[in-house]
């Protein structure tokens, strides 16, 4: 489609456009804000689905082009803007009981939130290397004034100018590896980059290109070893903004490293879920190490940390080599089963983190120490912490179990036995640093024995995102077959 024609299907981003750049997103002008990123994502799930008597997608469910190609909309894009979309909309109500935030104008900082948001639905639906590094960009800018939103405070500045260093040169390195592929194909095309690749044999220079924008992308996702900003990031950034970083930014990232490397690299065999690699290079044995590192070093060391902000950074980058677990394997199951825990991990992550809001809000602490006696003091958030804790750890009958069956039973079948092996090992270290936390609040004394009044809109909030990480526990069909009718209508 060209311009004119696009711009009816890029209403959810003009929707954005306008809420971060007319002022719309300050404080007092809330409900605004919500009511419109919720007609923005309305708007999305009516192109993807038949509803209101009006879809975007064509017959089948097949892709539309858009913006002479730059960018695609189809259902694999759809389902990840949905899911960032929920989890902005989660961040901005958590955001509005944090008190790292209280006193401060806010108006930037809901700027900053839609902006990436923006960026992240570029970023799903991104075609043209020009187009993906510029969505890759906006996600990342108003990520690192997000990290460095509390003005004054050392450990604020300092995670922002950490993770501007760390972005800065990770996209460097990605934009060098994208002139090599312009380079070897002339196109800025995705799929003709990945046509003209399957026809030639530059297998040197498409190495190099492929490692190095495998460096932004795992940059994005905190991959080891492009995960050095991630705990110190996490630490000193608003807690709101550090949920929204570890599930947002990475979901995001995960869009965009799929679309783009089984585009490139690897061809679809029609029929039989599998993809085939139109490289010499053993991509699937080289993520499959990737993956195995990043879970075993985000995990053990964990086990040391005793920040629970920075506890679950090191949380994310071990369930990042989780989701690895299902790219590697060359399979549309694979994909699907990182579409599927990428959404259990939105609630039970935002969960734990939302938890970390009141209860630094109470105590003006994130040590695990500042947990102790929780059970008495807030049980209700004590027992809503327990359940998100169980689920990241993979624990039965919890969300995060299903989830982890998926990428596990894919391994298997697909007999990269060791790798299973792996990360079985890696879960049960996960139980101890998660099980710290919960023996600290039912069976630690507090040092302040009164109790913590959690007001209603919070139990709430709690609630809503307790219920689908049990749920999804023991009822997860309908979400897992939408992950793989996304995987399967994938547009390349």
């Amino acid at each position: 489609m060209g311009t004119v024609e696009s711009l009816r299907l890029f209403l959810p981003e003009v929707i954005l456009v306008d809420l971060a750049t007319t002022g719309r997103a300050r404080r007092a002008e809330w409900p605004a804000t919500v009511a419109m990123l919720a007609a923005a994502l309305a708007i999305v799930l009516s192109v993807g689905f038949p509803l209101f008597g009006w879809t975007g997608l064509g017959e089948a469910g097949r892709a539309t082009w858009l913006f002479d190609r730059m960018l695609v909309l189809d259902q694999f894009a759809i389902f990840f803007k949905v899911l960032t979309a929920l989890a902005t909309l989660v961040v901005i109500f958590m955001s509005m009981d944090s008190r790292d935030l209280a006193g401060r104008s806010q108006a930037e900082y809901y700027i900053f939130l839609l902006s990436t948001l923006l960026g992240m639905f570029l970023l799903s639906s991104a075609t043209d290397i020009v187009m993906l590094y510029l969505a890759l960009e906006l996600v990342s800018i108003p990520s690192y004034l997000l990290a460095g939103y509390l003005k004054g405070q050392e450990h604020s500045t300092e995670a922002a100018m950490k993770y501007v260093v760390y972005g800065a040169t990770a996209s460097g390195v990605m934009i060098y590896g994208f002139s090599i592929l312009f380079g070897l194909t002339g196109t800025t095309q995705v799929a003709e980059i990945g046509r003209s690749l399957a026809a030639g044999k530059a297998t040197l220079p498409m190495l190099l290109a492929a490692v190095m924008v495998a460096v932004g992308f795992g940059y994005k996702i905190a991959a080891v070893p492009f995960h050095m900003w991630s705990p110190d990031v996490y630490e000193g950034a608003p807690t709101p903004a550090t949920a929204f970083f570890s599930v947002g930014p990475k979901a995001a990232g995960f869009a965009v490293l799929v679309r783009f490397y089984y585009t490139v690299f690897a061809a679809a065999d029609p029929g039989t879920g599998l993809w085939r690699l139109t490289s010499a290079v053993d991509w699937p044995f080289l993520f499959a190490a990737l993956s195995a590192l990043t879970m075993t070093v985000g995990n053990l060391v964990a086990v040391k940390q005793n920040n629970v902000k920075r506890l679950l950074a090191y949380s994310s980058i071990a369930h990042a080599g989780y989701m690895l677990m299902g790219f590697v394997l060359l399979s549309s199951a694979g994909i699907a089963a990182i579409l599927f825990y990428l959404v259990v991990y939105l609630f039970m992550n935002l969960g734990a983190f939302y938890v970390v809001v009141l209860v630094s809000n109470a105590t003006g602490g994130e040590e695990i120490s500042d947990f102790a006696g929780l059970g008495t003091r807030a049980p209700f958030v004590a027992v809503a912490l327990a359940i998100f804790l169980f689920a990241l750890t993979g624990i039965p009958p919890f969300s995060g179990f299903i989830g982890k069956v998926y990428l596990f039973a894919e391994v298997i079948n697909r007999g990269v036995y060791w790798l299973a092996v792996v990360a079985a090992l890696n879960s049960v270290v996960s139980l101890y640093y998660y099980a710290r936390i919960v023996r600290a609040m039912f069976l630690e004394e507090p040092k302040d024995a009164s109790a913590i009044p959690v007001p209603a809109v919070s139990m709430a909030m709690l609630v809503l995102l307790a219920a689908p990480t049990m749920i999804l526990g023991v009822y997860w069909e309908p979400v897992a077959r939408i992950a793989a009718d996304s995987v399967r209508m994938l547009a390349f």
